[in-house]
């Protein structure tokens, strides 16, 4: 087992509406910073080996959108969307997004990239407009997509290195 299977993310409630997710890596933040803003890259982590990615467009910049489409191994298809409403490069993105599975339910995420030593702190802060969607997308079984895919995400930039 690699150091990236060992490294979790960890998940935090800080509000009625909020999901915290940290997770280090052992890469600079400018190589996290990549997989998360170019398609070629995020088609190689974000599938989390349960899916196959069929759809990535991007659009980063103010106001730009964005849409990660996917097909599940067991046929279901589904995909998440929003726009960029700051892009801080290397350092943060704040985006809406919307699960198409339920649209009603947007939620607006603050990614930020801190580097130390060598090291990405990375801190995805998930605000949902109620507890109750907050609770479903707890419920939903994200984590264990979002560990595997994070895992992956650490040893793509690993191998930038």
């Amino acid at each position: 087992m690699t150091a990236a299977n060992q490294r979790r993310a960890t998940v935090t409630t800080p509000t009625d509406t909020q999901i915290l997710i940290t997770r280090e890596f052992d890469a600079p933040r400018h190589l996290v910073y990549q997989a998360f803003t170019t398609p070629e890259l995020l088609r190689r982590w974000w599938h989390a080996n349960r899916s196959e990615v069929t759809d990535v467009e991007m659009d980063v910049r103010v106001g730009g959108s964005w849409r990660w489409a996917a097909k599940a191994f067991n046929g279901y298809e589904f995909a998440f969307y929003g726009a960029y409403l700051e892009v801080v490069p290397d350092e943060r993105l704040v985006t809406t997004e919307t699960f198409s599975g339920v649209p009603d339910a947007k939620a607006v995420n603050t990614t930020t990239f801190t580097e130390k030593d060598g090291r990405t702190y990375l801190e995805m802060l998930v605000e949902h407009q109620s507890r109750a969607n907050r609770d479903a997308h707890l419920n939903s079984g994200m984590e264990d997509g979002m560990q595997d895919a994070l895992t992956l995400l650490e040893e793509l930039v690993r191998e930038q290195i």
